[in-house]
């Protein structure tokens, strides 16, 4: 495999402080449907760039790109890139059974959802347009991906850009044929493209909260319920049934309460009383010691991350 993975997929921020939350407070039925659909948005886009590993001879691969053009703010989800060619994609995990009238998506039971065809070609203009202010030009090719097995849509156009579960390995193959080398303008364009990506704000669409009405104790890495201690270096989720060592869950702990309360300082209090688990402070004290620098101010301390000061 010789594909380029110019900027890899990583797990939203934002979904995993909505998971966190889910566990340690009460969210509304819109928040919770919310979260589910970052998780299976996360799971579609997974399965697509498995799809894309058959891919060979030096494509150059983007994913989850968050760009503005035309003073406006747009989101997609890959693009894979030739000297000739930029193939942009919107990938799909709707599961179920689906039907088109008059240009508009319903479910199987008549609910109205967005509709795809729209979201990708609202993507594919605004990339045109910035492509044209950034002074390069690719054809545009761009598709909208339906990667769950068990989806179906009926009364489908045959003429629209989709790529449905059982053609996505021919339509890598395909591609796969035309064996670009990318050129000088692919990688000026892929470092121009990058250095106008924007960082989205993980907070925008958070349900409002505070440290005092969240549950605390440690969560389970894997299904993000309560663990208790079962012995001296372990703990237990009585959920899933894992098993984890203490120092990791504590370290697990931390990122938790760092991402939730940025504003907040890292202390051995703050966190012996985020985790409210240990009967002493003595265990906090040492993993914090072995894995951030201890800073004073006046009469207090606390604790740093060594990423923060540059040590790493």
């Amino acid at each position: 495999m010789c594909i380029m993975l110019i900027k890899p997929r990583y797990e939203p921020i934002e979904l995993k402080l909505l998971r966190f939350l889910n566990m340690r407070m009460n969210l509304s039925p819109k928040e919770a449907g919310y979260l589910l659909n970052l998780e299976k948005g996360l799971e579609g886009e997974s399965v697509f760039d498995k799809w894309l590993e058959g891919l060979s001879n030096s494509w150059l691969i983007m994913n989850d790109l968050l760009l503005e053009a035309n003073n406006s703010t747009f989101q997609i989800d890959s693009i894979v890139i030739s000297p000739d060619t930029i193939y942009l994609f919107e990938i799909k995990n709707y599961e179920g059974d689906f039907y088109i009238k008059d240009d508009k998506w319903f479910t199987i039971s008549g609910k109205e959802i967005k509709n795809p065809l729209l979201q990708l070609k609202r993507a594919e203009s605004l990339f045109r347009r910035l492509l044209q202010d950034l002074r390069f030009s690719f054809s545009i090719e761009g598709y909208v991906v339906f990667v769950n097995p068990n989806f179906f849509v009926y009364q489908a156009p045959l003429n629209l850009p989709f790529i449905f579960p059982n053609q996505i390995q021919r339509f890598i193959k395909n591609i796969n044929l035309r064996s670009p080398k990318q050129t000088t303008k692919t990688t000026r364009f892929v470092e121009i493209l990058s250095s106008v990506l924007l960082k989205e704000n993980p907070y925008n669409n958070l349900p409002q909260y505070t440290y005092e009405q969240l549950q605390k104790g440690i969560t389970c890495s894997r299904c993000y319920a309560f663990v208790t201690r079962i012995n001296r270096d372990n703990l237990l989720c009585k959920k899933c049934r894992k098993t984890e060592k203490i120092e990791s869950a504590v370290l697990q702990s931390i990122e938790e309460y760092q991402l939730l309360f940025p504003d907040k300082m890292i202390t051995t209090n703050s966190i012996y009383e985020w985790c409210s688990i240990f009967e002493s402070k003595k265990t906090i004290r040492r993993i914090l010691r072995k894995h951030f620098l201890l800073m004073k101010h006046g009469q207090s301390a606390y604790f740093e991350s060594p990423q923060d000061k540059g040590d790493i």
